[in-house]
């Protein structure tokens, strides 16, 4: 997004959104919110807050230091001079909130939440990216999508933007209908609804339940984008219709969704894709590669003509979409007397994405005498159905043509047993165990892909790849 020429809070303004008492200098004008003072920028309004490892009003001289315009605090902070622009509050975390909640209410942006068990990131930065093709557009960064991050999302959007994208996440029932009220959406896209998260959930049924309540934040003149090909499409339907959400638009390869994928050629360098949005014949690229991210393109496409956006001038942009780091980005390393591609998927992993990303993996051709490749670790939060969840990827590794698997963690042993021997490439306790073997035996004209759960830290592998080239 463009930075705006106009303050983003002045200090009258953000001390009666919070309900504070200014002190020290006043007139202050804010460019921008931070509650991380590492990452503080020229002009930030700075918010301390603590948590249970650390308390910002212990990094308050430092943001100030490095160009806070103020700082919200609930403690007059030490090593801090009385003449420091400050808001005094109770509760510097309900004070996050109702800033948050503030630049909501003052907003005229046309506002697009989207949620999902897998893709939610990757098709918000769609979004963002082509609906600034339309306007000044304002998203939420990264994965800042919880009790924190959204609200300091919000308090960051500025009045002027024409539209706000924001992601909502859950690994609980609960959490999502609260960040909802909040971002009061016009238009909410679901990706889907997968197995994820079965620690904290009885069932998948009860994971529909809720990401439904992304409906909570809604009206009648709300939309809802939901994923027709997704097996609880009717489930997430009949709540937004009950929530009184007054038009339902899906996506999907079938006939009957409003967005139709028709075709899609994928390629190393991305997808070609030829579409039918709501009776228009879209044909675009997609700058990277894998159907279920063309079809969460679709799904992305919907919301922008939900939004009032032009579809086929937004669509032209997804040329350049790359996903966000860890998340499928594609690269080429110098190897020897040839090339490898790596595709670095370590971001996170949950059964639904492990298959997608075998999917891509599966579609791309090496070179000749080269293989495709995946090295895997844990899946994590998926409850007593672990073991059998690892083990079932098996199949798949398999009948996708894949030729060596390597795997780490307590759980994907189970899954390293169950591939047939030849696929076996090296199993190891955790990723800094398995990232030697793994690049000690790639070669020139390899495609490998890495994943897994964050907790499993397999960007070390995707590091060792890297130090071949």
């Amino acid at each position: 997004m463009t930075p705006s020429a106009n303050p983003l809070w002045e200090a009258a303004e953000a001390a009666g959104a919070v309900g504070g008492k200014p002190s020290g200098a006043l007139g202050w004008r804010a460019a921008g919110v931070a509650i991380d003072s590492r990452t503080i920028r020229s002009g930030d309004l700075f918010i301390a807050l603590k948590g249970p490892l650390h308390d910002g009003h212990d990094h308050v001289a430092a943001a100030l230091a490095a160009g806070a315009a103020a700082a919200i605090v609930s403690r007059r902070p030490a090593g801090v001079a009385d003449t420091a622009p400050l808001i005094l509050v109770a509760d510097t975390f309900a004070a996050l909130e109702a800033l948050g909640h503030a630049g909501r209410d003052r907003a005229t942006a046309m506002i697009v939440a989207v949620t999902g068990s897998v893709g939610k990131t990757g098709t918000k930065e769609m979004l963002r990216l082509m609906l600034s093709a339309a306007g000044q557009t304002h998203a939420s960064e990264g994965s800042f999508n919880n009790h924190w991050g959204v609200p300091l999302s919000l308090a960051r959007l500025p009045p002027e933007a024409r539209f706000g994208v924001f992601e909502l996440g859950m690994n609980h029932a609960g959490e999502l209908g609260p960040l909802s009220c909040q971002v009061r959406p016009q238009v909410a896209l679901i990706t889907n609804v997968e197995a994820v998260h079965l620690e904290f959930f009885a069932s998948v049924a009860t994971i529909v339940e809720a990401k439904a309540e992304i409906f909570l934040g809604m009206d009648a003149a709300g939309t809802a984008v939901l994923n027709r090909d997704n097996i609880h499409f009717a489930r997430l339907a009949a709540a937004a219709r009950e929530r009184g959400v007054g038009r339902i638009l899906s996506f999907g390869s079938g006939a009957d969704a409003e967005a139709r994928l028709t075709a899609c050629v994928p390629s190393a360098k991305g997808s070609a894709i030829e579409a039918e949005i709501l009776g228009r014949e879209l044909h675009y690229h997609l700058g990277t590669p894998g159907r279920h991210l063309a079809v969460n393109s679709l799904g992305a496409l919907l919301a922008v003509a939900a939004a009032g956006g032009d579809t086929q001038r937004c669509a032209d942009t997804l040329a350049r979409y790359q996903p966000p780091p860890g998340r499928g980005a594609v690269e080429t390393l110098a190897l020897g007397d040839g090339e490898a591609i790596l595709i670095d998927d370590s971001y996170n992993a949950s059964p639904a994405a492990v298959r997608a990303a075998i999917r891509v993996l599966s579609e791309m051709v090496p070179p000749r005498g080269g293989r495709r490749l995946m090295a895997l670790g844990d899946m994590l939060e998926l409850g007593e159905a672990s073991a059998a969840l690892h083990a079932g990827l098996a199949a798949d590794l398999a009948q996708g043509g894949i030729d060596r698997v390597y795997c780490c963690g307590r759980m994907m042993v189970g899954l390293y047993e169950a591939l047939p021997p030849a696929l076996r490439g090296a199993y190891a306790e955790d990723s800094a165990r398995l990232a030697p073997a793994v690049a000690a035996d790639i070669r020139a004209n390899d495609i490998i892909t890495v994943k897994g759960s964050k907790a499993m830290l397999m960007p070390r592998v995707i590091a060792a790849i890297r130090a071949l080239a």
